[in-house]
């Protein structure tokens, strides 16, 4: 099975895409979307909806798995990010895609087997859980996604 794993976001946007096959998950692709502080929002989403589409359509995914929004104090950020992640489920469901919601709670203990694990925590343990190639360089965003991921794998004993 493969899935598509988002970490939402407006300004960055982590994007994974694991197999599982019996007791191993490995990433086939991951990447961290950066889109224009120049650009007006609504183009922001059209960049972050296309990017997502061919993701989809280059690895056919049957689910996606995205994180559910934080609260914290800046009203405006957990606007836009609603909205990009409004943006990502649509496009999600328009190409007949399941989508699955973890908090972050849910990640942490998914992956770190502590609810208060730190960021520094869950990327030390990503590698841990998943074969991917460690000499790449990837952002926080992306080792978000991945973990997101492999919550999925955990959640529905894949």
């Amino acid at each position: 099975m493969k899935i598509l794993a988002i970490d939402p976001g407006y300004e960055r946007v982590g994007i994974a895409i694991l197999e599982k096959h019996r007791n191993t998950e490995n990433l086939l692709y991951s990447d961290c979307l950066i889109t224009s502080s120049k650009d007006e929002f609504p183009n922001r989403l059209l960049v972050i909806g296309n990017e997502i589409e061919k993701v989809i359509k280059k690895y056919k995914p049957e689910a996606l798995a995205i994180e559910t929004l934080f609260f914290n104090t800046n009203q405006k950020t957990v606007m836009r990010v609603s909205e990009a992640r409004g943006a990502i489920i649509y496009k999600a469901k328009a190409m007949d895609i399941e989508v699955y919601e973890y908090t972050p709670l849910q990640i942490k203990i998914a992956v770190v087997g502590y609810g208060r694990a730190t960021k520094e925590q869950v990327t030390d343990m990503v590698p841990k859980l998943i074969s991917m190639d460690t000499t790449a360089k990837r952002k926080d965003d992306e080792f978000d996604a991945i973990a997101i991921g492999l919550t999925h794998c955990a959640h529905k004993k894949l």
